[in-house]
């Protein structure tokens, strides 16, 4: 499972307008949900399963990334989306640096190892610093993209 997989350039935000945590993840969760990957009317149920899972720890696990995640019964394949800060976001992150790349993602509730590799691989690619810095120059979604598409492991 690699992001180049699971994003579009829709699912994508080049500058995100929020400043905090909370309200970053409500940003991309309304882009989701605007380009049909969440159904609205399950808008509240996986806003608080994000919720209950970002009180737990924050999910700003250093390096200006935050991979802010929960599963959830109302999605049935992994729904994610990427949001990208040049100012960065306030996150709580555990190097209490502030977060510039976000990608947040939904499993389904039943599908735990997907879960886990799923975080494991985001987690992984975005250490790259060569990623972080090409994904820093992108200018729009679909340079994002190609960053994602490009870098992308074969399996």
């Amino acid at each position: 499972m690699t992001l180049a997989n699971l994003l579009s350039a829709q699912q994508i935000i080049p500058e995100m307008k929020a400043t905090e945590r909370w309200d970053a993840i409500v940003e991309i969760a309304s882009l989701l949900i605007s380009q049909g990957k969440i159904q609205r009317k399950d808008e509240q149920n996986i806003l608080a399963a994000l919720r209950q899972r970002e009180e737990t720890m924050s999910t700003g696990i250093g390096y200006g990334i935050a991979i802010p995640h929960a599963s959830s019964d109302c999605v049935y394949e992994v729904v994610a989306g990427f949001g990208r800060s040049s100012q960065g976001i306030s996150f709580d992150a555990l190097d209490n640096e502030l977060v510039h790349f976000i990608v947040l993602f939904i499993v389904p509730r039943d599908q735990f190892q997907t879960h886990l590799r799923t975080l494991a691989a985001i987690a992984k690619f975005l250490n790259d610093r060569n990623v972080r810095d090409d994904l820093a120059k992108a200018r729009d979604a679909q340079q994002i993209l190609k960053v994602f598409t490009a870098r992308a492991p074969s399996h």
